[in-house]
């Protein structure tokens, strides 16, 4: 997978050329990233991410490059066989068999040319911009782009709270929209029907995973508790939004996706959307884009009732047994535990000593 990785780096512009945003609004050169996929024996903490793209700084990204690395053997960590809740009987085999084959496909896309796609511009503390506003179009007003970060201002600390998922929720758009790309979808491996099936469970994937996300906002506080959770909900709403019946949801949560309109509703309604995220990040609208995604974020009275039913359904989460290395006599050995609550536990004290309370 790594040398999957490393092909999707070398045309990684080609991609990246793709997306839906004006020329000026890329980063004016694309710095190659190391892309690997490591299977791991451990990752220290209760919380295991599939994808990783390094540091999460968008400026520094920007200027000075960043990493991106898979955990392979974390995107394939699931029991197989199991029914997948808020789905039609008729997904049920396919969405089993290419699950993880398009969820590998959208860690890729939304790690290199999500994350690492965009550029933000900025004056410096010379004063001088990284962009030239008398020729650069802003394409949502017509009007030359009139804001900018100002000299020691990051997209972090300029959008405070929404930062992490607005930016989770362009990198979640950008795989969605690019994953139907044939030549993109050849380089995993994926030709012909097959890559559609992958393309097709991938939108779906993400629309199901829209209907969990309720799971994870407090109705008490009105907040989110978890950014992609929020960002993947966010995409529901665009895509119900869009109309023709592209997707439906039922009383019961039930998703289903017109794999006939992928290209006819959806890219374009995703394109539309990606497009104001990249703007208003690019630009430094905060104001504009809290507006846009507050508004996709709103849960409804329909999504309320709903939430009832994703608690009632929620599986428990999924818990990790991990191994441990140590040294004894200048050798290094494995030690695994085994799949039970006792030996979770075991894993933990081993790798983090015990603590007293």
């Amino acid at each position: 997978i790594s040398t999957i990785f490393g092909k999707l780096v070398t045309n990684a512009e080609t991609f990246i050329n793709a997306l839906p945003w004006p020329k000026e609004f890329h980063k004016d050169k694309f710095l190659k990233p190391d892309f690997t996929s490591l299977e791991v024996a451990t990752f220290a903490s209760s919380g295991i991410p599939a994808g990783i793209n390094i540091p999460n700084y968008n400026d520094i990204r920007q200027d000075e490059g960043f990493k991106n690395v898979s955990l392979g053997n974390v995107i394939r960590a699931r029991t197989r066989g199991e029914k997948f809740t808020f789905i039609y009987e008729e997904d049920q085999l396919l969405m089993d068999k290419l699950n993880d084959n398009a969820f590998e496909v959208q860690v890729g896309i939304h790690e290199l040319l999500g994350h690492g796609s965009g550029k933000l511009f900025k004056l410096d503390e010379n004063q001088k911009l990284n962009f030239d506003p008398a020729i650069t179009i802003n394409p949502l007003t017509n009007q030359p782009v009139n804001t900018w970060y100002l000299p020691g201002e990051t997209y972090p600390a300029k959008f405070l709270n929404s930062a992490s998922t607005i930016e989770e929720c362009r990198a979640e758009c950008c795989g969605l929209y690019l994953c139907n790309n044939p030549t993109l979808l050849s380089l995993f491996g994926f030709d012909g029907d097959i890559g559609q099936d992958v393309a097709y469970i991938n939108w779906l994937s993400m629309v199901r995973k829209g209907i969990i996300a309720l799971e994870f906002y407090s109705p008490e506080t009105n907040n989110w508790r978890q950014a992609h959770m929020q960002a993947r909900y966010v995409i529901l709403n665009v895509l119900r939004e869009a109309g023709g019946d592209f997707v439906t949801v039922k009383c019961d949560g039930t998703v289903k996706i017109d794999r006939t309109k992928i290209e006819s509703i959806g890219r374009p309604a995703i394109g539309k959307f990606l497009t104001k995220l990249m703007i208003y990040i690019s630009t430094a609208n905060v104001t504009e884009a809290n507006l846009l995604y507050n508004h996709y974020s709103k849960v409804t009275e329909e999504y309320l009732n709903l939430r009832k039913t994703v608690l009632e359904k929620k599986k428990p989460r999924s818990v990790f047994i991990q191994s441990h290395t140590h040294v004894v006599d200048g050798k290094v050995l494995l030690k695994v535990f085994d799949p039970t609550p006792s030996g979770f536990v075991s894993s933990f004290v081993t790798r983090f000593g015990k603590t007293n309370l």
